[in-house]
């Protein structure tokens, strides 16, 4: 019987993964099996065009049949455990896979930091479901308001799917001259925190050109049904917002199911640490995307962004036809290629490779970010998949 290789999630990690395998395993090398709860490939980086429009859905999810080969299984379902000792992996259905070397890939969940109400109030932005709910929300919330009195909608985090969300809540106010008031929440002081200030002002510019109030320098504390409530403390009483919608993006946390698997993981988040090969504590077991903490030099990890997990999947899918035939496992370093990001029908680019302009907005950084998820969506399935997306990326 030939080696048995499992790769669990059908993000950019997973599906690039599987890919790769495919494209270096020798004929009678190993056998893929390939587990997701999804029977589709989410082109995540592009899941907030679906808040203004759910009808993107069929240029932003890509089938698994049009990305596996078909020597390659595929199993749906939610992987709720893994048994390290017997190595098995079994779905939410009951359903087990023996595997001989394991790719885990299942991404990331939202990370509510303890915030009193947050979780059980608030849309994540973690999937196409999340997408079209906050869609659904926010169009039933402008239905009942008026121009006297606009719907409210907070967006929590202003990090790259904070602004991104708040910019096509605002194309879809503006297309459908809803009455609507967004209002962009981040508890640091500037917008897209930690980065270069280039990129914040001009984010911060196209934010305020497209009517998105931006308040920042105080956290939400607390959430309720009707509103949040910024800063407060022993002598202080905290600023409270109403909303009629509110969407939290403000960081990430391990999948649940991650809590249990007998490797080595950060006790916080349960992000699995692994090595620049995506090697993990147990020999048997290979971590990828935002489901690890990959290393990168001393007191360094890889970013939990979809370049990363992109230019990571062709390595860590090598290295699995690699494990299985006992040679050498490569090493991987992450290589920054640039930002961009979009603000609705506006981007913004930073620090791109080959660009002479350090920040620059306009159409040159609109049709780069539709070119970039154009690409992936080429790489993975076809290049007339790819083009046919490009109008709506």
């Amino acid at each position: 019987m030939s080696t048995q290789v499992v790769v669990v999630g059908s993000g950019y990690a997973g599906a690039g993964a599987v890919k790769a395998f495919e494209d270096e395993v020798g004929e009678g090398e190993a056998e893929l099996t390939w587990i997701s709860e999804h029977d589709y490939h989410l082109v995540l980086h592009e899941v907030h065009r679906a808040i203004r429009n759910p009808a993107v859905e069929d240029k932003i999810t890509i089938p698994v049949d049009e990305i596996k080969s078909p020597e390659s299984d595929f199993v749906k379902g939610r992987v709720v455990d893994v048994d390290t000792e017997d190595r098995v992996v079994e779905t939410d259905d009951g359903t087990t896979v023996d595997y001989d070397y394991l790719l885990l890939g299942v991404g990331s969940t939202t990370a509510f930091f303890g915030i009193e109400g947050l979780k059980e109030n608030a849309h994540q932005l973690k999937g196409l479901d999340d997408a079209k709910a906050i869609h659904e929300d926010v169009r039933e919330a402008a239905a009942d308001a008026t121009r006297s009195d606009p719907a409210e909608v907070i967006v929590g985090g202003a990090g790259l799917s904070g602004i991104q969300t708040a910019g096509e809540i605002a194309e879809y106010r503006d297309k459908h001259r809803a009455p609507i008031e967004i209002t962009l929440v981040e508890g640091l002081d500037e917008v897209f925190p930690g980065n270069d200030p280039q990129i914040q002002d001009a984010l911060r510019q196209r934010l305020e050109d497209a009517d998105v109030e931006i308040l920042t320098g105080d956290f939400i504390s607390e959430a309720d049904e009707e509103a949040v409530y910024l800063g407060g403390g022993e002598d202080e009483e905290p600023e409270e917002l109403a909303y009629d919608v509110l969407v939290w993006t403000g960081g990430i946390t391990g999948q649940p199911e991650i809590e249990g698997v007998e490797v080595e993981q950060d006790e916080r988040s349960h992000r699995v640490h692994a090595g620049s090969d995506f090697s993990t504590s147990d020999d048997r077991v290979f971590a990828i995307g935002d489901t690890a903490l990959v290393e990168q030099g001393e007191d360094d990890v890889a970013p939990p962004t979809a370049q990363a997990a992109w230019q990571a999947a062709e390595v860590a899918g090598a290295n699995l036809a690699r494990a299985a035939r006992g040679a050498p496992l490569r090493s991987w370093t992450h290589e920054d290629k640039g930002t961009v990001i979009s603000v609705g029908e506006e981007a913004v680019a930073h620090d791109v490779i080959g660009m002479p302009i350090q920040t620059f907005g306009g159409t040159p950084a609109k049709l780069l970010k539709k070119a970039i998820a154009t690409r992936w969506i080429a790489k993975v399935s076809s290049a007339g998949r790819g083009v046919s997306a490009f109008g709506d990326m």
